[in-house]
This record gives C-alpha cells, sequence and structure tokens, in this order.
C-alpha cells in the first residue's frame, strides 16, 4: 500500500510537470509572434512620430530680410536724392550758373555795338535768365519724378512690404519742391515772373 501510494505521487508529479513543459512549448511561439509584432508596429510609428523640419528654416528664409534692407535703402536713398534735386531747382546750381554767364558772353559777341537798348538787353540777359530757368526746371522735374517713383515703389513691389514712414516724408518733401521749383521755373522762362525790364 505504502509503495503503491509512492508511486502514484511520483507519476502525478511527472504528469505535472510535463504539462507545464507542454504550455510552455506550446506558448513559446504565440510569445514570440507578440514580441514580433510589437517590434514591428514600434518600427512603422517611429518614423511618423519624427518632426518634421521647419519651413521657414532655408535660404528663402534667410534672404528675405536681406532683400527688404536692400530694398528699403534704395528706396531712402532716391528719397534723399529727390529732395535734395527740389532745393537746388530753387537755390540754383553751378552748372546753371555756367550756362547763364556762357549765354551772356554769347550775347555780347553776337550784338553789334550800334545795336538797340532793346536788342541788347535781349541778346545779353534775358537769354542767360532763360538758361537758368531751364537748368532749374530741369532739376525740379527730375525731383518731381524721382520723388513719385519712391511713393509708388511699394505698390508694384512685394505684396505686404510696408515702407518706411521716414522715406515717404523725405520723398513728399522732394515731391513739393520739385514741383514749386518747375513752376517757378516755367514762369520765368516765360517772363511772367521777374521779365524783363521795359526799355522805353
Amino acid at each position: 500500500m505504502g509503495t503503491q501510494t509512492e508511486n502514484e505521487t511520483e507519476t502525478g508529479k511527472a504528469a505535472e510537470t510535463g504539462s507545464d513543459s507542454g504550455d510552455r512549448r506550446g506558448a513559446g511561439p504565440e510569445a514570440g509572434a507578440a514580441v514580433g509584432a510589437g517590434a514591428a508596429g514600434s518600427g512603422t510609428t517611429e518614423p511618423d512620430t519624427e518632426v518634421e523640419p521647419d519651413a521657414e528654416v532655408g535660404p528663402d528664409a534667410e534672404v528675405e530680410p536681406e532683400a527688404r534692407v536692400a530694398h528699403g535703402v534704395g528706396q531712402g536713398a532716391a528719397a534723399i536724392v529727390s529732395a535734395a534735386l527740389g532745393v537746388v531747382s530753387l537755390t540754383g546750381s553751378w552748372l546753371g550758373t555756367v550756362a547763364a554767364a556762357r549765354e551772356t558772353l554769347v550775347g555780347q559777341l553776337e550784338t553789334a555795338a550800334g545795336a538797340g537798348v532793346a536788342i541788347q538787353v535781349e541778346e545779353i540777359y534775358g537769354d542767360a535768365w532763360r538758361t537758368s530757368a531751364l537748368w532749374g526746371g530741369l532739376f525740379a522735374l527730375t525731383a518731381l519724378l524721382i520723388g513719385v517713383v519712391v511713393l509708388a515703389r511699394p505698390a508694384f513691389g512685394t505684396p505686404g512690404a510696408g515702407q518706411a514712414p521716414w522715406i515717404r516724408s523725405v520723398a513728399w518733401a522732394g515731391v513739393a519742391l520739385g514741383a514749386v521749383g518747375l513752376l517757378l521755373a516755367v514762369l520765368k522762362y516765360t517772363d511772367v515772373l521777374l521779365g524783363l525790364p521795359a526799355t522805353g
């Protein structure tokens, strides 16, 4: 009896050991498949979670501020030139002075000694004053055109690109000075303003 009981006990333990090893063997492929699936899943999801490079970081993003600065410098320089030419048209220039002096000399050479006073005044002084007014009008017209181009430049440039307030102010000053200088030049050239004196 005692020997039979011990044999049954050993047989039961062996059966349990065999079942446990069978379960482990059966679960082995399933566990390997699960691990493989997990590894495959993690391999496909990692590229999706990568952060895409920022679109703003590139050569275009670095060149755009430099282009804006270059455009601002050019417009500012043009506005200053416009204002300066407007001032020159009102105060006179060495070029206009030399041209007027030349006309005076030409008038003296071409006028006969016995010519009347009216002819002498017209040839010596009238042509010289008109020449001075002509050069002043050319400077004024140039200042006016440059100022208008500077003010109209943003409308034909990059959309959304603004213009510095000081550039617009200086450009408007050039336009105003050019308009006044051009008006005075036309009036002087036609003898409406400061015409030749009457010679009797």
